[in-house]
């Protein structure tokens, strides 16, 4: 009878013991869920509208109307591509974000733009130059038309229209194999955050480089698609759609008077490659990297 009943409670612990492990084991994590923190460097390439860029400076107000702008592409080019001292010499993104809840993340990301104002520009010259400012424009114009010269004028952002930006992005998995060795998502999302210039301008006989300022904000939306590879790593292709607003851009170092201002719209086209970690590893989970 003893023996009995130290075998009955025995199997009684035992029981209580399973029901208690199943009841504490989690589901295992997937890229998307919960906890799960990412890192992610890429290029990026960037198209414009055109836009009216107001000029503003001791004696001079004016603005080119119609004004087309380009991105600067830097060839491919290992020694720089894979050139930790040069990588950021080409248009980049990088980015860290954190899913804090299922299909959600929030993340911060730095994404290196360039904005070149095109040579041969048509557009429309409209304000007040006063006499001997610039030894070609000078007076009141209205809206006449003329084609730029970079030797002349010549406006950009090419060290940097850089885009630093929080988002909100869901992620939705269409597809994984059982080991989830590979699996296919979709992002879709918002962001908005401040543009950091580096600015170049030409303009009076005077070229100045790299003025730096923090000269507006930005709002956008993304849609993209990932690929998970070995539940590590990823390659991720996006596009976002923006509106920038930069409201004083500084284009003399010596000079606060001076500056530019003009809104547009734009468009980024970016593939990047990044890691997955998972910072909550789950009980039971042998699916899951415990980096």
């Amino acid at each position: 009878m003893r023996y009995t009943l130290l075998l009955l409670t025995l199997l009684s612990c035992l029981s209580v013991s399973n029901v208690h492990a199943q009841r504490s084991r989690k589901k295992g994590k997937n890229s998307y869920a919960q906890g799960t923190f990412y890192f992610y460097w890429g290029y990026n390439r960037s198209a414009y509208t055109q836009s009216d860029i107001n000029f503003v400076g001791s004696n001079y107000d004016f603005t080119l109307k119609n004004a087309k702008a380009s991105d600067n592409p830097y060839p491919l080019d290992l020694s720089v591509y894979l050139n930790l001292k040069k990588i950021t010499i080409p248009q980049f993104n990088i980015r860290a974000g954190y899913y804090f809840w299922n299909n959600w993340d929030l993340s911060l990301g730095y994404e290196h733009m360039k904005y070149i104002l095109n040579n041969q520009n048509e557009v429309l010259l409209d304000g007040v130059i006063e006499p001997g400012v610039d030894n070609i424009w000078s007076g009141n114009y209205n809206d006449q038309p003329i084609v730029t010269d970079r030797e002349h004028i010549h406006y950009e952002n090419s060290d940097g229209l850089n885009y630093i930006n929080f988002r909100l992005t869901r992620t939705d998995q269409w597809y994984s194999t059982k080991s989830k060795n590979f699996a296919f998502n979709t992002l879709m999302g918002v962001g908005a955050g401040g543009i950091l210039s580096f600015n170049d301008f030409n303009f009076a006989q005077q070229f100045d480089r790299r003025t730096i300022s923090m000269s507006g904000y930005g709002i956008s939306g993304h849609v993209g698609i990932r690929l998970d590879l070995f539940k590590h790593v990823f390659i991720q292709s996006s596009v976002t759609g923006g509106f920038n607003h930069q409201l004083k851009v500084r284009n003399r170092p010596d000079d606060k008077s001076a500056y530019t201002r003009q809104k547009y719209g734009f468009v980024m086209f970016d593939t990047s490659i990044g890691a997955l970690f998972y910072i909550r590893p789950t009980n039971g989970c042998n699916t899951c990297p415990h980096w």
